[in-house]
């Protein structure tokens, strides 16, 4: 069995379908799905069962954990991922001590462990994007939880190593920012390619932040990637027996600015224009102007699938928008 938390979200989702693609229905989904449209994310979708996210935690807790299929895998997807939540003990509960969690299980389970890291723990990014701890800071409570769960990982791992310890693959991917199918329930979290799509058809004009830390407007930077290469680079950790447990940046290594994407997406649309709009006030401090992932470990590790054409992945993911966005 393998299983998927956060299955009904967005990159989970993904996953989910990819897995299904290759004939993988043995699948426990485990998310919440609220009141919202989100559970149109798992109606095309095959899988063997579906748990609520405070019962799966509930019975990991109680050690009243009971599959009838040994566990071969977690992905584990399912976070609170609103870099503008401001309960951080919510967010410190979700994305850390639930990560903990099942990261315990899993080693005690011997299953393959895939987690979601983010790329929000480089900060300004002043340091660089390398996956080393000298890059890192948190401007956010979201970006802390991400960051010291990698903290624990690397350091548990450093524990068990020394003890000799057999330990399955623990692997952590670094999202930079990603676009693609199934985000519709994401709201203001979803992607600026989702919100440009959308800021398109409802008025015409794609709004961009004018010039805020020293770029000119709407040259704001980006690396933006394809929620289906992040599905490959987690399917490749997934297939990967020999990788070397860790952290890896999952991002493509090319940043773009935003004015660039907001002409892609005019151009797959085939109408829009862009106008400017005062940086808010709340940003101030909290926002990365500039990501580009460091791709050096993943690639040293044997990551050969590549990553999409810009310009031709936003073309496709905006026909998909127009199908209505959901998998069939």
């Amino acid at each position: 069995m393998i299983i998927v938390t956060g299955g009904a979200g967005f990159i989970g989702s993904n996953i989910v379908r990819a897995l299904n693609l290759r004939g993988e229905t043995d699948i426990l989904i485990v998310d919440n799905l609220g009141n919202g449209d989100k559970y149109k994310n798992i109606c095309g979708l095959k899988f063997s069962d579906f748990m609520n996210v405070e019962d799966f935690f509930q019975r990991i807790q109680d050690d009243d954990f009971f599959l009838e299929d040994e566990v071969d895998a977690v992905f584990h997807e399912g976070a609170c991922s609103d870099t503008m939540e401001r309960d951080a003990d919510y967010i410190m509960k979700v994305n850390f001590q639930y990560s903990k969690e099942l990261f315990d299980f899993c080693i005690d389970e011997e299953a393959k462990f895939i987690y979601a890291s983010s790329a929000s723990v480089y900060g300004d990014g002043q340091n660089g994007f390398r996956e080393n701890t000298s890059c890192e800071h948190a401007l956010n409570a979201y970006a802390l939880s991400k960051m010291i769960f990698d903290m624990y990982v690397r350091k548990t791992l450093l524990e068990v190593a020394s003890e000799d310890f057999y330990t399955p693959p623990i692997i952590g991917l670094r999202y930079f920012n990603v676009y693609g199918a199934q985000e519709q329930h994401k709201g203001r979290m979803a992607s600026i390619v989702y919100q440009m799509y959308n800021q398109v058809k409802d008025t015409g004009v794609i709004k961009l932040f004018k010039g805020s830390d020293g770029y000119e407007d709407g040259e704001q930077r980006r690396d933006f990637i394809s929620v289906d290469d992040v599905v490959k680079v987690n399917l490749w950790a997934f297939d990967n027996e020999d990788i070397e447990s860790g952290v890896y940046n999952c991002g493509t290594g090319q940043a773009h600015t935003f004015n660039e994407t907001a002409q892609a997406v005019i151009a797959a649309m085939g109408t829009g224009r862009v106008e400017y709009i005062d940086f808010p006030d709340e940003l101030q401090g909290k926002y990365q102007s500039f990501t580009q992932a460091d791709t050096r470990k993943l690639l040293r590790a044997g990551y050969k699938g590549g990553f999409a054409d810009f310009q031709k992945s936003i073309a496709k993911y905006c026909k998909f928008l127009d199908t209505g966005g959901y998998f069939q």
